[in-house]
């Protein structure tokens, strides 16, 4: 048989083997402690479970505009408003099947065979993959601490070719959890302006933030396209359910786009995510925020003292990004080895990274405090029977 040779262009996610594994020794009665994949233990809020219940009890199953029903554009509208006070009309607010379908829709309409886009590395692999498929030719620029593990103004200028379409950033990011403050986000729009592209943000950790203010391309340009989702700071993983902010002038075809690829987000899951935005549900959306600082912290005082926690603490997400490299070249068989003796499960970090994935690895602070301290004391016990532990 012969396929597409754009599948060539994807690689597997090797997290998703690692939770088979780790799901497959659980079911052999091991107690697995789940760090590796970008899901919190808390539930989708209630008051957001209750207004499904009722969507389908009013029979809101049929079809919506593909761009998603008003009343939800509004609420996102009025949810930037709110938190960064900033105009958006709301038909600029396209509703998506997660922030996957945003994602897919901004690389048709964006980028094409012959076009190349500037991304960091490491970054979520899924942002080189839609880019890939669209027929773009890839530049990974090497990030570190030395720019906050961040595309910024300067490595934007020193990269942009005659051919560079797009610039694109994770602000927070998957995997390390560092973000761009306002200033620096400022600079990058201004940076892409002046060559005369387009700018893409990944905004879907967003809503998670700790010690710094939250920040927006919306509110620095009207000409950025963002993605931001339900999934991660809403608590809708499995509600498939995202969104992308859009120039006005790109909302015609985007909607076409819409149209054709997947005619509309799912009706119940739309009329649940109203919810979201009610004050009483957003109070316990900012507990559960404040509870994940907490966590970091706990993780953070819990790897200083093995030496592995990050020079630079992330300001979001619910990640930290290690370098293992003083007890392994090779992440995939670290964390193999990891969950096989000590029943830990972590992200190796050649799902991230083009370059030093090998010596990286990803851990969230997706479980409570107690399960965090006794991965610590697992993992220092496995660290012991390394070379050079």
């Amino acid at each position: 048989m012969r396929w597409s040779s754009r599948v060539d262009n994807v690689q597997p996610f090797r997290v998703m083997s690692l939770l088979e594994a780790a799901q497959a020794r659980e079911a052999a009665g091991h107690d697995v402690i789940h760090l590796e994949v970008g899901e919190p233990d808390f539930a989708t809020p209630a008051a957001i479970v209750d207004a499904a219940r009722q969507a389908l009890t009013a029979g809101q199953t049929r079809y919506t505009p593909a761009t998603g029903i008003p009343a939800l554009r509004d609420a996102i509208s009025g949810y930037y408003a709110d938190q960064f006070g900033v105009e958006l009309e709301p038909e600029r607010v396209i509703v998506t099947p997660g922030a996957s379908g945003a994602l897919l829709l901004a690389s048709q309409l964006l980028v094409e065979p012959g076009t190349r886009v500037l991304m960091a590395d490491p970054t979520y692999p899924c942002n080189r993959h839609f880019m890939a498929l669209a027929g773009a030719e890839l530049d990974t620029v090497t990030v570190g601490p030395e720019s906050g593990w961040q595309l910024d103004e300067a490595l934007v200028s020193a990269h942009w070719r005659h051919d560079t379409r797009l610039a694109m950033l994770a602000t927070p990011s998957n995997p390390t959890g560092h973000m761009l403050d306002a200033s620096r986000l400022a600079a990058v729009v201004h940076a892409v302006d002046m060559h005369g592209g387009h700018l893409l943000v990944d905004e879907i950790y967003q809503g998670l933030t700790y010690d710094v203010e939250p920040v927006s391309a919306v509110s620095l340009t009207p000409d950025a396209f963002v993605v931001n989702s339900f999934s991660k700071y809403f608590g809708m993983t499995g509600w498939r359910l995202g969104w992308l902010v859009a120039p006005r002038s790109a909302i015609e075809p985007l909607t076409r786009l819409a149209q054709n690829i997947f005619l509309a987000p799912s009706t119940p899951a739309q009329y649940a995510a109203l919810a979201a935005f009610d004050p009483a549900c957003r109070e316990e959306l900012e507990s559960r925020r404040r509870e994940l600082h907490q966590r970091r912290d706990a993780l953070l005082r819990g790897l200083s003292a093995l030496g592995l926690a990050p020079s630079v603490p992330p300001q979001g997400a619910f990640y930290l990004w290690l370098d293992i490299s003083s007890y392994s070249h090779d992440s995939q068989a670290f964390c193999r080895s990891l969950l096989e003796e000590e029943n830990v499960a972590i992200t190796p970090g050649i799902d991230f990274a083009v370059r030093g994935g090998d010596t990286h690895v990803r851990i969230a602070f997706t479980t409570r405090i107690e399960r965090l301290e006794e991965a610590v004391e697992r993992l220092s016990r496995f660290l012991a029977r390394q070379p050079g532990g």
